[in-house]
């Protein structure tokens, strides 16, 4: 038995050792010196794991994920030292005569699926007046990042794949205007949400058929100083937009009524906005909108990981 189990080790040690390991370092001590150097060495089509691991600096670039690259994993030597930044946003007018738009003003790009990254912080700092300016958009399936940190001013996480599933764990999101959006099944799970402007936590654009949009389990809504005291949960990008908080506790910037109908009462009818035993100075379930729900002991079982994300077990590393 022992002979067998030695036999499973150096296997299994010998497994790990074929996966492909790439180290980026702004000064020059890894293979390469940014993040999209390293990407790019990664061969179109893709399919076994990938680590690359970024050394602490601040990386001032624009990344993109290609489509073709899956099972990419990013690991951050340090989250609050490792920065991956950038400060386009929308209206900018590139050389070759485009503008960019939501979809294209962001500082990192995921498009290929099964893409995960860890201790590392996303930022676009196009600045308070730049309008739409993306720190991070999300179009793959299967995405997750533990303990990062996304972080800019409007719209400032896009997950942008309709019905794509994505997960967020132990990860600060730092935004002012609808500054978590999007169309993606996302599980955010004891994350902190900051918000730096009187506005909207998330604009979700779900569609109808798609049962989750966004759902924050276990997670802490704050704001940067006491003028900041006008913040709705979300309004709705899409009518059928999908947002769902779960045990979390929300601080007193967060209004009353919790939610917004984004000037149009039509919204009310179709937008599925719920909360479960919110806690603190934010969370007034008397005083919510009519049409948003606070779901029952019984109705927030449904809510669980398998649910929501299917047989994907990113919480498990799978």
């Amino acid at each position: 038995m022992k002979r067998f189990l030695l036999i499973l080790f150096f296997l299994s040690a010998k497994n790990i050792m074929a996966q492909q390991k790439i180290i980026v370092a702004a000064d020059g001590s890894g293979k390469y010196k940014t993040v999209q150097e390293a990407l790019d060495a990664v061969p179109s089509g893709n399919e076994k794991p990938v680590t690359i691991f970024i050394k602490k600096a601040v990386y001032k670039e624009r990344v993109i994920v290609d489509a073709r690259k899956n099972f990419i994993h990013l690991i951050g030597e340090d989250k609050n030292n490792t920065i991956i930044t950038y400060n386009n946003h929308a209206g900018t007018r590139l050389p070759n005569g485009d503008t960019l738009n939501t979809w294209t003003c962001a500082s990192f790009f995921v498009y290929a699926d099964d893409f995960s990254a860890e201790n590392i912080t996303f930022e676009n700092n196009a600045g308070f007046t730049a309008g739409q300016a993306v720190a991070l958009r999300v179009e793959g399936n299967r995405a997750s990042f533990k303990n990062c940190a996304m972080i800019g001013f409007q719209d400032v996480l896009f997950l942008s794949g309709s019905g794509v599933k994505q997960y967020f764990k132990d990860c600060y999101i730092e935004g002012t205007t609808d500054f978590i959006f999007g169309a993606a099944t996302a599980v955010f799970q004891n994350c902190h949400i900051h918000s730096k402007k009187n506005s909207h936590v998330t604009a979700a654009s779900t569609n109808s058929i798609i049962p989750f949009g966004f759902v924050f389990f276990n997670c802490k809504l704050t704001a940067a100083d006491s003028s900041i005291n006008k913040v709705s949960l979300g309004r709705p990008w899409s009518p059928t937009a999908s947002v769902t908080y779960i045990n979390c506790w929300m601080d007193k910037h967060i209004i009353p009524e919790g939610w917004n109908n984004w000037k149009n009462p039509a919204n009310e009818a179709t937008a599925r906005y719920a909360e479960y035993k919110s806690v603190g100075p934010g969370a007034n379930a008397n005083a919510r909108v009519k049409w948003s729900k606070q779901l029952t002991d019984e109705e927030v079982k449904k809510y669980t990981l398998e649910n929501i994300l299917g047989n994907w077990k990113p919480e498990l590393g799978n």
